[in-house]
């Protein structure tokens, strides 16, 4: 059966100010999100992400195209009407209100009788665990027990989707983290639409079920967060998505379901098409560092060699930059030893071999 689809844009573009100051913050965008998906608009500033969800808040208004919620526009509608609630960075929690008036303000408003409102409260505050917590006041908690009061607001009236503009973005790196699971973990249990908007890559791969990756106003790549860092289609989501070589290769012809590419004396791969190119023809290739493998020279006979001329330890892992003859630069990250040491250091040579397929070979 068909998954249902709970928010969709039908060409829609967005366009601010006019003449020579006029900026196309949307150009002809389409995609469809479905119920009950985590799905995440990732990309740099100013790549139109933010419009978007404010489109299908309705705090915006398209220039061209529609936003569908259930398969109705809902362009007419103003915010106040649609099933739709926003999360934003800034949390804008009421400071004089506790954290229960704070999540039933909304319902309040509304209408909803008072008994109705208290068992309401109840659930939220327990929902994003803050059992203890709901006579506090803002000033009196920390700022990820602020987002979840903001979350729990948003979520009491139970609405269709749930836009959420980079809520992380103000919490540290910890806080960050420990918040990407409770949201995912909100997401499912609620059963709810979310839609988050965030330029963090991180936060993207880690919660989403899909991702649309957007650069200028445009779409670059929709997909699964697998999806998206294996099989990047274009140079700007291969860069914008983790860490990349790029590499350029010559096409030494078709091998099975590969590509047989030949990047220096000694360097043979096999790269996984997105298009089909003639012999001898040049192709850029994107070869993430963790797919690269290093053995000690004249372990395997044969296979390329380069020599480390910087070794970056991070922990977990060691990021080699791999000098292959007079211009090719390979960083490679390899994970630590048990006992934490690196395993190659600065001037040693070291073999260099490519798994088929751990290559791709990019559109542009």
């Amino acid at each position: 059966m068909a998954e249902k689809v709970a928010v969709e844009a039908r060409a829609v573009s967005k366009a601010f100010g006019a003449g020579a100051d006029l900026v196309r913050a949307l150009d002809e965008v389409s995609l469809a999100i479905y119920e009950n998906e985590f799905f995440t608009l990732l990309g740099p500033s100013g790549c139109g992400k933010t419009t978007l969800l404010r489109l299908i808040a309705g705090f915006e208004l398209p220039s061209e195209g529609e936003i569908l919620l259930d398969g109705q526009p809902i362009s007419d509608l103003p915010p106040y009407k649609r099933p739709v609630n926003t999360v934003f960075q800034s949390y804008a929690l009421f400071p004089h209100m506790t954290v229960a008036q704070n999540i039933a303000f909304g319902l309040e408003m509304q209408g909803m009788p008072a008994p109705q409102i208290a068992g309401r409260v109840e659930e939220m505050v327990r929902l994003v665990k803050l059992a203890g917590m709901a006579g506090r006041k803002p000033a009196q908690l920390s700022g990820g027990q602020q987002q979840r009061v903001a979350l729990a607001r948003a979520l009491a009236n139970h609405p269709k989707v749930l836009l959420l503009d980079e809520p992380l973005s103000a919490l540290d790196l910890k806080l960050r983290q420990e918040m990407r699971s409770e949201l995912k973990n909100l997401q499912r249990t609620t059963g709810i639409t979310f839609v988050f908007v965030t330029h963090d890559q991180e936060e993207a791969l880690t919660m989403s079920d899909r991702i649309a990756v957007m650069s200028r106003g445009k779409i670059q790549q929709l997909g699964s967060p697998l999806d998206i860092y294996e099989r990047p289609v274009n140079h700007f989501v291969a860069d914008f998505i983790g860490d990349t070589n790029f590499v350029e290769a010559t096409i030494a012809g078709p091998e099975g379901p590969f590509v047989h590419c030949r990047i220096a004396e000694g360097l043979d791969l096999l790269a996984l098409p997105t298009a089909r190119s003639a012999e001898g023809a040049k192709a850029t290739l994107a070869l993430r560092p963790e797919k690269i493998l290093l053995t000690q020279t004249g372990q395997k006979p044969g296979a390329a060699q380069g020599t480390i001329v910087q070794t970056i330890y991070v922990g977990t892992d060691t990021n080699y930059e791999i000098r292959l003859g007079e211009n090719i630069r390979l960083n490679v990250r390899v994970q630590n030893a048990v006992d934490g040491r690196a395993q190659f250091a600065i001037g040693d040579r070291v073999g260099i071999e490519v798994p088929a397929g751990a290559a791709r070979m990019l559109l542009d």
